[in-house]
């Protein structure tokens, strides 16, 4: 069944191609609609099945102060998005047996082992701290259960970085990790900084850094010739600027550095291309292999796409406490979502776009992707703004989403 879904999906495709007139025009103005108005510099979609891509194009600016046209091959930010390829690294270690999804993280990083529990602040605005109930584990990590939090979604967190007891995590380096937990692991679902802490545990279980680490077990067999922590020189005059985007829709060009230094972030450090990215999603769709490179058993892809936080809820009605960075996050507010081992799973179709079922997650700078295991579909759809969630670009990405399903169901 799932060939014959396939081969009806290409039939399709190749029909359209025969055709100037052809409905693959329609997903090209999808994209140029999304910049005419200029509340969004420059876009990039490309979807594809698991063989073969269905669409690719660019369109608008990778930076509005010197007009630079954004191209497929622009090198972006993907920031969260590097979230679903550490879990991919940390799931072929689980494989490989050496580590287990239920061990606790602190068996192999004693930095994790004496987890606490911030309950609020006293009339001083001293933090109240308590002893983690149960350990944090490797499946809490994958699935944000483990009381792991970003600053930027959560109030406490927020407060206790700016009283000095935590590291931010915009001030570069680890020390953001040596935050207290918001909730006991496994009782909550909160959108977090566990994967970055499954990045070091890839570093101390393979011996390896995560940029090395990556590069031979993931980009070198996916050939993503162009993912890196850090972009090489003759490569860096192909990378999109970031734009932030004031209430009135004016973009500011926001310089930002092409070097992390040590520390090498699991949870948002990649720099890619759209192509390079749904590589990496055409081996997920396809069951851990591409181009009879294979990164993960389809076994192991199966289980990473089923529900693992039983009957809490994912990603329903994220509240912002930094609007600078993030709009409030509602992802898909027509479902009830749940989440996987690195990926958020929506429980109900959408209309016009991917099946109930289907993994996804975005990057902070407005980068968006979708992986449709049932009628073999994967896209990507990437910009440069700040902040998070921007109202423009989520219909630009629902949009595109239906045009390709559009030109798909022909």
């Amino acid at each position: 069944m799932r060939y014959l879904r396939f081969l009806t999906l290409m039939c399709a495709i190749m029909c359209v191609a025969c055709d100037t007139t052809s409905d693959t025009s329609s997903i090209a103005d999808v994209l140029e609609s999304g910049v005419k108005d200029g509340q969004i510099p420059g876009v990039i979609g490309i979807a594809a099945t698991p063989d073969e891509v269905i669409y690719q194009g660019a369109a608008g600016v990778r930076d509005v102060s010197n007009g630079e046209p954004m191209k497929v091959d622009t090198i972006v930010r993907i920031a969260s998005m590097t979230k679903a390829i550490t879990s991919v690294g940390i799931m072929q270690l689980v494989e490989q047996e050496k580590v287990r999804l239920d061990d606790p993280v602190g068996q192999y990083l004693p930095r994790f082992a004496d987890t606490r529990v911030l309950e609020g602040f006293d009339a001083d605005d001293a933090p109240i701290l308590r002893a983690a109930k149960s350990p944090v584990t490797v499946r809490h990590l994958l699935t944000h259960t483990s009381g792991y939090v970003y600053e930027i979604w959560n109030a406490d967190a927020g407060r206790n970085v700016e009283l000095g007891n935590v590291a931010s995590i915009l001030a570069g380096g680890d020390a953001f990790l040596d935050a207290p937990l918001s909730f006991d692991p496994g009782t909550q679902w909160e959108y977090g900084i566990g994967t970055d802490v499954l990045g070091m545990l890839i570093e101390v279980i393979s011996g390896q850094t995560l940029d090395v680490y990556f590069q031979q077990q993931i980009f070198t067999p996916l050939k993503m010739k162009d993912t890196f922590f850090n972009v090489p020189k003759e490569k860096q005059h192909r990378v999109a600027t970031v734009h932030s985007k004031s209430v009135d829709g004016d973009l500011t060009p926001i310089p930002l550095s092409l070097r992390q230094g040590g520390f090498l972030s699991g949870g948002g450090g990649l720099l890619s291309t759209a192509g390079d990215y749904t590589r990496f999603l055409q081996a997920m769709l396809n069951g851990g292999e591409l181009d009879d490179s294979r990164i993960l058993n389809g076994s192991t892809v199966h289980l990473m796409a089923q529900n693992h936080i039983g009957e809490l809820e994912a990603a329903n009605s994220i509240v912002s406490s930094a609007p600078s960075l993030s709009n409030d996050v509602n992802i898909l507010p027509d479902s009830v979502d749940k989440f996987g081992l690195g990926f958020l799973i929506n429980s109900d179709p959408v209309p016009g776009g991917r099946s109930a079922g289907s993994l996804a997650w975005a990057g902070m700078y407005n980068s968006y992707y979708w992986i449709d295991i049932e009628k073999g579909i994967c896209g990507v759809l990437i910009t440069q703004i700040l902040p998070f969630y921007d109202a423009e670009v989520v219909t630009l990405f629902d949009n595109f989403e239906k045009s390709i399903y559009a030109v798909a169901n022909q």
